[in-house]
């Protein structure tokens, strides 16, 4: 197969991190390029804006986003009310690229914003692993106090039994 991006190493290796400046032979070169390390990075892409030729329509620029940039806006209601309503996947994240097509022949990168959507991918990690640290012990507290609880029910219960058969041996030599 060959290499759609001229600027890779290796195209049997993993996707490389974008980077400005990088060239691809065609916009769909670009999209599966951008889609392929968007999987290996941990997000789906999506097809966003174009800029076209104002003379033969011919795409200028493509913007390939992460799945959940934006904000949902709420247009529908104007319509009436909504039948099913979903809860929201645009969580404003701002993970893109933007290629466009140059002199040359060729597309590549003048703008990406990844790195952002790393790092907030890295601090959920640290978030979530956080978290799990803290509900384990508080699962691992919550066996100790149950079994603390009981043990002092089995005292409690026993006390009772123990003064039922007190109770008993008096009635019963009276």
């Amino acid at each position: 197969m060959e290499n759609p991006y001229t600027n890779s190493v290796n195209p049997e290796e993993h996707a490389p991190e974008p980077f400005v400046g990088m060239e691809f032979e065609s916009e769909e070169a670009a999209k599966e390029f951008y889609g392929e390390y968007a999987r290996r990075v941990g997000f789906v892409m999506r097809i966003d804006q174009c800029r076209r030729s104002e003379v033969d329509k011919k795409i200028l620029s493509r913007r390939l986003s992460c799945n959940k940039q934006g904000f949902y806006v709420k247009a529908r209601e104007v319509f009436g009310p909504v039948r099913k309503p979903r809860s929201s996947t645009r969580e404003g994240c701002k993970a893109m690229m933007l290629v466009k097509f140059d002199k040359s022949g060729k597309w590549d990168i003048k703008d990406r914003r990844i790195q952002e959507l790393t790092m907030e991918l890295e601090h959920q990690d640290q978030l979530c692993e956080l978290y799990r640290g803290m509900l384990i012990g508080f699962l691992n507290n919550v066996d100790k106090q149950t079994e603390l609880l009981s043990r002092k029910v089995e005292v409690v219960v026993n006390s009772v039994k123990e003064f039922e058969n007190n109770v008993q041996r008096l009635t019963q030599n009276q």
